[in-house]
C-alpha cells in the first residue's frame, strides 16, 4: 500500500479541524483589523473621522462577520481542545515532573512547541471571553450606550481583546510555521487522493 495515498483517520480528523479554525481565525482576524484601523467609537464627538467609510461592506456587515466568525472559531477551537486534550494532559504532567526534577529537560522543539501553544492558549481564551463580553453588552455606539462596568471598564475589555488577539495571531502564525511540513504533506495526500475520485482513509496501524 502507497503511504502516499493514503491517511489515518486521525490525520484526516487534525487537518480538517486545523483547516477549519485557520479558516474561521483567519475571517475573524481580518474583520478584527478592520475595527482596529476603523473604530466605531468616538462617531458623535467628532474624534473618528473615519467611521463613515465603507470599505466592500458597511460596517454593520463587518461587525456581523466578526461576530459569527469569532463564534465559529470559538467553537472549532473547543472541539480541537478536546480532540486534544491527552497531549495537553500528557505536557502538563511533562512539566511538572520537569519542575520537580523528575524529568529530563524536554529539548529545544518541544519546549518551543509547548510555549507556543502556551501562548496561543492564553491568547485565545482572553480574545474569547472579551469577545463574549462584548457580544453580550454591546459597543457603546459613540458613547449613547452607558458602560455596564462589569469588572473592567469597557475600554480595558476592549483593550484586553485587541491584545491578547495580537497574541493569539502571532502565536498562531509561529504555529503555522512549524508545523508547515506536516501541512504540506497531508494536504498533498488528500489533493492526490482527491484526483484519484476520493479520499482513501486507513487505519492508524496500516500506515507505514
Amino acid at each position: 500500500m502507497n503511504p502516499q495515498r493514503t491517511v489515518s483517520k486521525r490525520t484526516l480528523y487534525n487537518w480538517l479541524l486545523d483547516a477549519s479554525l485557520a479558516l474561521s481565525g483567519l475571517l475573524a482576524g481580518i474583520t478584527g483589523v478592520y475595527f482596529l484601523f476603523l473604530p466605531t467609537n468616538g462617531y458623535q464627538g467628532g474624534r473618528n473621522l473615519y467611521y463613515s467609510i465603507t470599505i466592500l461592506f458597511q460596517r454593520a456587515t463587518w461587525e456581523d462577520l466578526h461576530i459569527w466568525t469569532g463564534l465559529a472559531m470559538v467553537a472549532v477551537a473547543l472541539v480541537h481542545l478536546v480532540y486534544h486534550w491527552k497531549w495537553v494532559l500528557s505536557m502538563a504532567r511533562r512539566l511538572w515532573r520537569q519542575a520537580v526534577g523528575k524529568a529530563e529537560p524536554m529539548n529545544r522543539n518541544t519546549a518551543l512547541n509547548v510555549l507556543v501553544n502556551a501562548l496561543l492558549a492564553l491568547g485565545f481564551i482572553l480574545s474569547a471571553i472579551s469577545g463574549v463580553y462584548f457580544f453580550v453588552v454591546g459597543g457603546s455606539h459613540g458613547g449613547t450606550i452607558a458602560d455596564p462596568l462589569f469588572i473592567f471598564t469597557r475600554t480595558t475589555w476592549d483593550l484586553i481583546h485587541t491584545w491578547s488577539s495580537v497574541v493569539m495571531i502571532a502565536a498562531a502564525l509561529v504555529h503555522f510555521i512549524i508545523h508547515w511540513q506536516w501541512v504540506v504533506k497531508v494536504s498533498r495526500r488528500l489533493v492526490n487522493n482527491i484526483n484519484f475520485g476520493s479520499v482513501r482513509v486507513v487505519p492508524v496501524a496500516e500506515q507505514s
